[in-house]
């Protein structure tokens, strides 16, 4: 991706605290349900203090129980711990449940929370950084996310419990022994930290060779007509298997680094504890201490062991979780560069339709040394209908975006109804725009979603006289189930005329006063193109329009034409008069109506 968001080198060079404060960001939407918070720490600390009270029942039952003549005389302290027992699986199961259940809630926030702000975002932070990552981001980091709320968390804070707990009772039982035992610790916190970094860098660097999986996935599945087309399978297995190699490659670095600090840790705990049990055999042979008591601090020992072990595995998932969330918070910090002001204009009402540009100027983001609309004024009466021609690259679709406000221009100003955009609230200005985009967008839904899809409460006879008007109905008519036939992903199911027609009835039921229409009918044949022409003249009426053509013969028609070149306008005038005027607009007349002929 582009240096828009940060990659996995700037996280690794962290330091530790700065890399869990991005946990705060999973903090921010876990407290939010403080009930199940609560509910969920009661149980951990039941569950733990119950696990803790495990060998205190072995040692009654050891010191007590076994050196009793009389056989009933040891059922009270069985039945003692079976009662531990009990409580403990009851505490486990509540702290399983509200665990993942905040689990699961979390990452549904995050995700909901995260595409409404992706959505805000303008369509430059799209261009700069790719869409298929960013959907990468939804799904593997977030459910690194979940394992780590519904999972990781409670285990930490079981362990570290447990861990705490176990040593102050190792005290109580003997304080020798224990002192021997904590030596150890610093040993075992040593690689903890030192292989730790490590496996925190090598997991965010898994998790970005992840994201490039997806969006290679992405890429591919979504063009799979050309890459089937050009016969390029075999370059996008291969393609797609070196992406999932170097994925495999990066998870393998991190099992590896991860398999020698588990290793590591498990040597030093359990060694000591060998040791440390050594000594205290001796102790039991000498009368120093009781066999309960041994037999306690061995299953005390083995508790306290295996609560740090699983520390170890715990933290290096805890860090994977603080890369994905510090991803995660990426997004959510993007600023949109395009925002309603503080105090939004008000557009007229009802609106009139009329448009102004007044020497305005834009550059892309992505091309900043290039303008791609220079010094540019036009006025566009309310009701007109204004085509804009030119050879590609003139600038006639930049005009759409900027109308629109998808970009902010860099010196000029555009206003619609006497009010200049950035002053009002987008979703007003667009409110009263009903746009035909060259490329057509048909979403993997129904046919009757993607046509009322500016307008959602539209009733049916609206959406059936918007594809009445569209030249659609007779198509939809013998769809399987009409209206409610699903159309694959991105209209696989139709044609691209049948697509373009689509998006036609989706404008038209808009029923905006200003319509932008941008190539509108390049993909209908002869029949339909006349059909739909038909019904846009209709439309146009009382309504400003502006259409952008390439086959001028769609717009002959026009009030007006605006001859674009270069990002300027060249010319405008009616047909008749740019064509007796010469220039760019009458070679471009020649060429086609002479090819017509």
């Amino acid at each position: 991706m582009s240096d828009t968001l940060q990659d996995s080198r700037t996280l690794s060079g962290e330091d530790a605290p700065k890399r869990l404060s991005k946990l705060r960001l999973i903090w921010d939407f876990a407290r939010r349900y403080p009930g199940h918070l609560a509910a969920a720490l009661l149980a951990l600390i039941v569950s733990a203090t119950a696990t803790l009270a495990i060998p205190q029942g072995l040692k009654l039952i050891v010191d007590r129980g076994f050196g009793n003549d009389d056989p009933s005389a040891i059922a009270p302290y069985f039945a003692a711990l079976l009662g531990v027992v009990v409580v403990l699986a009851a505490a486990t199961a509540i702290r399983f449940y509200f665990v993942s259940w905040l689990g699961e809630r979390v990452v549904a926030d995050l995700r909901r929370t995260v595409h409404a702000h992706l959505l805000s975002l303008d369509p430059g932070f799209f261009e700069e950084n790719r869409p298929s990552e960013i959907a990468s981001r939804l799904t593997a980091d977030t459910s690194v996310i979940e394992q780590v709320v519904g999972t990781s968390f409670s285990v930490t804070l079981r362990n570290l419990f447990m861990g705490t707990g176990g040593i102050l009772y190792l005290l109580y039982l003997s304080p020798k022994l224990t002192g021997m035992m904590m030596l150890v610790i610093p040993l075992t916190i040593a690689p903890i930290v030192f292989f730790g970094r490590k496996v925190r860098t090598l997991s965010r660097t898994s998790l970005d060779r992840i994201a490039d999986v997806g969006a290679l996935v992405s890429e591919t599945l979504g063009a799979i007509r050309i890459v089937q087309a050009f016969t390029q399978e075999a370059r996008e297995s291969r393609r797609f298997g070196a992406a999932v190699d170097e994925a495999f490659t990066a998870a393998k670095r991190r099992i590896a680094i991860r398999a020698v600090m588990t290793s590591l840790v498990i040597l030093l705990i359990f060694g000591a504890i060998t040791l440390v049990l050594w000594e205290g055999a001796v102790d039991v042979i000498t009368g120093g201490i009781t066999g309960g008591t041994i037999t306690a601090f061995i299953f005390a020992s083995a508790l306290v062991a295996g609560a740090f072990g699983a520390l170890t595995e715990t933290y290096s998932d805890i860090m994977r979780g603080a890369g994905a969330a510090g991803r995660m918070a990426e997004l959510l910090e993007q600023v949109p560069a395009i925002r309603p002001p503080d105090q939004p204009h008000s557009l007229p009402s009802p609106a009139a339709g009329a448009l102004r540009f007044e020497d305005v100027e834009f550059r892309y983001p992505t091309k900043p040394d290039s303008a791609a609309v220079h010094g540019l004024t036009l006025d566009v009466r309310p009701g007109e209908t204004v085509a804009i021609v030119g050879p590609s690259g003139a600038g006639k679709s930049t005009l759409f975006g900027l109308i629109q406000r998808f970009y902010d221009p860099q010196a000029g100003s555009i206003s619609v109804d006497g009010v200049r955009i950035e002053e009002a609230a987008p979703a007003d200005l667009r409110a009263r725009l009903s746009v035909v985009p060259q490329e057509t967008v048909v979403f993997a839904a129904t046919a009757r979603d993607n046509i009322a899809y500016g307008r959602p409460d539209a009733s049916e006879g609206e959406i059936w006289a918007a594809a009445e008007a569209a030249n659609a109905a007779a198509f939809l008519r013998e769809l399987p189930q009409g209206l409610d036939t699903f159309l694959g992903e991105a209209g696989t199911r139709l044609s691209g005329g049948q697509r373009q027609r689509i998006a036609i009835a989706r404008a038209i039921l808009r029923d905006a006063p200003i319509l932008l229409l941008d190539e509108a009918t390049s993909a209908l044949d002869a029949q339909s193109e006349r059909e739909v022409q038909q019904a846009l003249e209709r439309l146009m009426q009382g309504r400003t329009t502006l259409v952008i053509a390439h086959r001028l013969a769609t717009v002959r028609g026009a009030d007006r034409i605006v001859v674009m070149d270069g990002g300027r306008i060249v010319a405008e005038g009616r047909h008749d008069e740019l064509v007796a005027a010469g220039g760019l607009y009458a070679r471009l007349a020649r060429l086609q109506f002479d090819d017509a002929a």
